[in-house]
């Protein structure tokens, strides 16, 4: 399992990334609340793609994240407790992304969205160290 210790510690480190350019862009607020949303959703879905890694999973190229939680759920039950909060992140790989009849996003939500990925980091650290 070290290994894949290592290859999960690798992707949390790029999911770390994405949350201090969200971190940034919430302080300084210069930028768009939408890219934020974006960049929380993106290291949601590193975070669950290193607890696959961790667990041994095969990865696809995906980016739903209840696709990925289901997944993960199979060796971490405990991950469903995320369910509601993933619903609203997911949305963010789409309508952050395109143009169309989506809502705008506001510094509120953004706030939300990390808040929410803070939340999971600290769920795949104490993963790390009870599975690895």
């Amino acid at each position: 399992m070290n290994k894949n210790k290592d290859i999960c510690l690798e992707w949390v480190a790029k999911a770390d990334e994405d949350l201090r350019s969200l971190e940034s862009l919430l302080k300084h607020k210069e930028g768009s609340p939408s890219t934020g949303c974006f960049l929380a959703q993106q290291a949601v879905e590193k975070l669950f793609k290193s607890l696959l890694v961790l667990h041994g999973a095969e990865l696809e190229k995906v980016h739903d994240l209840i696709v990925l939680l289901n997944k993960i759920k199979i060796y971490q039950p405990e991950i469903e407790r995320f369910l509601d909060k993933i619903l609203v992140l997911t949305r963010y790989y789409i309508e952050t992304r395109y143009p169309g009849d989506y809502p705008e996003f506001t510094w509120e939500e953004c706030k939300r969205a990390f808040n929410t990925a803070a939340e999971i980091v600290e769920f795949v650290k104490e993963s790390v160290f009870k599975f690895a």
